[in-house]
């Protein structure tokens, strides 16, 4: 089980990346939720910094035709998840990331309140790594020991909570696979 810190609510031992693109939680919330994403720029391009570029608004539009719709767009996630299982964190838990946009859970709006968002680097047709697997289940694992109130049912993909907007992890995610190791 990996270590979390509890001064800086940062994982030990892992990459941290710090970033601009986070705020404060309100006062009294639980996190209880773990939102599951994916994401690679350009899609189905890996093993590039454009991702992390990208969260720390740093990413040059110009290296991508698809990377148009990103100029100016502030957004950041918890956790990232690469190809061959590295962890990066660019904002402590006790923070709000924004990576749920405008969303819904179980008649909660505003999902960043509440939740823990995880990238991990793929798209939603295709199929995630055995390493990306791996460290998912290590990373929910360690979580949910340090939140207790986050439960099984509370983790969820990002279509979940955005279904008319957001389609990841995908069909290609093994729901299976996650939650009975978990």
């Amino acid at each position: 089980m990996m270590k979390i810190d509890i001064n800086t609510h940062i994982f030990k031992d892992i990459k941290y990346i710090n970033i601009d693109n986070f705020d404060n939680r309100s006062k009294n919330i639980d996190i209880d939720t773990i939102i599951i994403h994916c994401i690679s720029l350009p899609a189905g391009k890996y093993d590039n910094d454009n991702v992390i570029n990208l969260f720390k608004n740093n990413l040059d539009i110009k290296k991508h035709k698809s990377f148009n719709d990103l100029a100016n767009l502030k957004v950041s996630s918890h956790l990232f998840i690469r190809r061959n299982g590295e962890l990066i964190q660019f904002v402590p838990f006790h923070l709000r990331a924004w990576h749920a946009g405008v969303s819904n859970f179980r008649g909660r709006d505003n999902c960043n309140d509440f939740s823990i968002g995880i990238e991990l680097e793929g798209t939603t047709d295709s199929k995630f790594t055995d390493e990306q697997y791996s460290m998912l289940i290590n990373v929910i694992t360690s979580i949910k020991a340090y939140y207790p109130k986050i439960i099984d049912d509370n983790i969820i993909g990002h279509d979940e909570i955005a279904p008319n907007r957001k389609s990841d992890p995908g069909v290609y995610f093994d729901w299976k696979r996650l939650k009975g190791n978990i």
